[in-house]
């Protein structure tokens, strides 16, 4: 057996395994031996049939397997612990002619870089207060979410629910009402009733009005009928409300106010926390941008992406007009940088080995999850403890964090407040959509 190594580039190689019969004739005599003791042929006795007939009959599906076996011991066993391959290796070319064996595999093997110091980053973090004004918007909300429409009699305004019938007017001005829509409604508090606001502001019950909709050649002239009016009507802010809204956890309307701006300050937090995490992942990237990526990782993570895909049309194909190789080029780029991502906390991981995994942390990740979703810590448990993928998924996620954990005592912090936060990075999106 011999491997013959050709570099695609430093990180693809092509491998020619080769063997010749004299080396594959043991396994195939010992696969033929082991295959007649399986098969009964009428004339012979079970495990008494001629090995040659063996060979005769069976010979070329035998071989074939047995040469499928070696490729993967000699991958498994030669391959693997000399290259240490990424992704999936991908077979160009297997040939079994007039005894020799011929295949080709190209696989992806670690770039080496030099990881660079974060102690020089200089990241921004938004820093957000929860205001009193953020805490009685949430309220009002709330409010809102637990009143009724009703009908009134009152003038429409931008806060109004209508129902119309609409008929299109023809070039002549009269009624086309075989076209007619009618009961159609419409919440003037929505940005896509702008026009229909417009000219119904002011109207009531009963009213009919003009609107025009589109420009140009595109305009077209509806009569509007009002057929009624409603009105939000919003329970009062008591204790009796607070009650019902928090499954009776909280009695009085300062606690719940205090729990509304525990609530948003949590998210805030969450979010500000995301968002470090992002731009340290992002400045690790582009500070590595020689990292070269396998095409078989490359393809791994594109993968991922139709896979995501396709589990976003919840079970239902994808349109037959899709191009899959036309996606898989659209977000190369992507994918990478995610590659490039995880060969970089892969060299964080052996930079920072001491990092330990914690059965503590683990029931405290499980405790936050299970309070995300509402759920007993029991029944989270179970699910993890059912599937070895998600638990080790979930350490490492762990594993992760603790990285950023270490980065973030070394990177130096630039805090700007939500309003600034948000200026810059809208200034960058558009530098980087005009580069």
């Amino acid at each position: 057996m011999n491997i013959a190594v050709e570099d695609k580039s430093s990180v693809d190689k092509v491998l020619t395994i080769t063997a010749s019969q004299e080396e594959l004739a043991p396994r195939f005599d010992k696969a033929f031996r082991e295959y007649r003791k399986k098969i009964n042929m009428p004339g012979f006795r079970p495990g008494q049939v001629p090995v040659g007939l063996v060979k005769k009959r069976f010979g070329k599906e035998i071989e074939s397997e047995e040469i499928n076996k070696y490729i993967q011991e000699v991958f498994r066993d030669e391959v693997v612990p000399k290259y240490n391959p990424v992704g999936e290796p991908r077979f160009e070319d297997l040939k079994w002619d007039n005894g020799e064996l011929e295949v080709k595999i190209e696989i992806g093997v670690k770039p080496e870089f030099e990881l660079k110091d974060v102690a020089s980053f200089k990241v921004d973090k938004m820093v957000h207060d929860v205001t009193d004004q953020e805490v009685e918007d949430e309220i009002k909300h709330s409010l809102e979410r637990g009143g009724t429409w009703k009908e009134t009699e009152d003038k429409i305004d931008e806060n109004s629910r209508v129902t119309v019938d609409a008929v299109p007017l023809g070039d002549d001005g009269k009624p086309r009402t075989e076209d007619q829509d009618t009961d159609k409604e419409l919440d003037l508090s929505d940005d896509e009733t702008a026009d229909f606001l417009k000219a119904l502001k002011g109207s009531k019950a009963g009213d009919e009005v003009k609107v025009t909709l589109g420009e140009k050649d595109d305009a077209e002239t509806f009569l509007l009928t009002v057929k009624n009016v409603r009105k939000l009507e919003t329970p009062e802010l008591n204790e009796e409300f607070v009650k019902e809204a928090t499954r009776g956890e909280v009695t009085t309307v300062e606690d719940y106010r205090s729990r509304i701006k525990s609530q948003i300050q949590n998210y805030y937090d969450q979010v500000s926390g995301d968002m470090l995490k992002q731009e340290i992942m992002d400045q690790l990237i582009e500070a590595h941008p020689d990292i070269q990526v396998p095409n078989a990782l490359l393809s791994r993570f594109q993968d991922a992406y139709v896979d995501r895909l396709k589990q976003q049309q919840q079970g239902q194909p994808l349109p037959e007009d899709f191009n899959e190789a036309e996606y898989r080029e659209s977000v190369k780029d992507d994918a990478g940088r995610e590659a490039r991502w995880a060969f970089i906390v892969d060299e964080l991981g052996k930079k920072y080995d001491d990092i330990e995994i914690k059965e503590e942390d683990v029931d405290a990740r499980l405790s936050s999850e299970a309070a995300r979703y509402g759920l007993p810590m029991e029944m989270v448990k179970n699910f993890y403890a059912q599937s070895a993928d998600q638990l080790e998924n979930l350490r490492q996620n762990i594993r992760t964090d603790k990285l950023f954990d270490r980065i973030l005592e070394q990177v130096s912090l630039n805090e700007l407040s939500k309003e600034a936060y948000q200026e810059k990075k809208k200034e960058q999106r558009n530098e980087k959509s005009d580069s």
